[in-house]
């Protein structure tokens, strides 16, 4: 496939960092102590892995990609979506002497590389010129965004990542600057 220079250098920097996920997500298989979390990244590898190969395939072969990439669904686990399960935040520090990551570490490191990941694919889908490339970023980006959902929620009901409700009497003054279009 004859790929623009934007779009040949956007496809190797996408690839090189699906190289980090997946390489990470291999570590982290081998180490991960919690069945749930480790049940999520063992879903999530080969929806990675496949979208490692199309890029292969675009940057590759003369036809460009031969499948498109499966777009994972949205599941929504937790009882709220304002409110965290849990009454209390577990304290965190980082450490400058690591032997071994914990879950904790390894879930945080996969959720920020699944949305730096997003907002990458969502930046170059907007750059893409051809439509198919520019379809297929758009994929991922939902892949990225509903992997992230699924591992954001596990960091909540341990308590590693806050959930709460907004301030109602911030809400209502924010909600009143705004005023509604009237019907044309």
């Amino acid at each position: 496939m004859q790929l623009a220079a934007h779009e040949m250098h956007d496809l190797h920097e996408l690839a090189l960092s699906c190289v980090n996920s997946i390489t990470n997500m291999g570590y982290f298989l081998q180490h991960i102590q919690d069945p749930e979390l480790k049940a999520l990244v063992e879903k999530h590898l080969p929806y990675h892995i496949r979208d490692y190969d199309i890029k292969v395939e675009y940057l590759r072969k003369a036809q460009g990609a031969e499948t498109k990439l499966p777009i994972p669904e949205l599941n929504a686990t937790l009882p709220s979506f304002t409110a965290s399960p849990t009454a209390n935040y577990v304290p965190v520090t980082p450490r400058t002497n690591v032997q071994e990551f914990n879950d904790r570490e390894m879930a945080t490191a996969y959720l920020l590389t699944l949305k730096r990941a997003g907002r990458e694919y969502a930046w170059s889908a907007m750059e893409m010129s051809n439509p198919e490339i520019r379809a297929f970023c758009q994929n991922a980006f939902l892949m990225s965004c509903n992997h992230a959902y699924e591992v954001w929620q596990w960091l909540v009901k341990k308590g590693y990542y806050p959930l709460e409700t907004a301030d109602l009497t911030m809400t209502e003054k924010i909600g009143d600057m705004y005023g509604m279009v009237p019907p044309q």
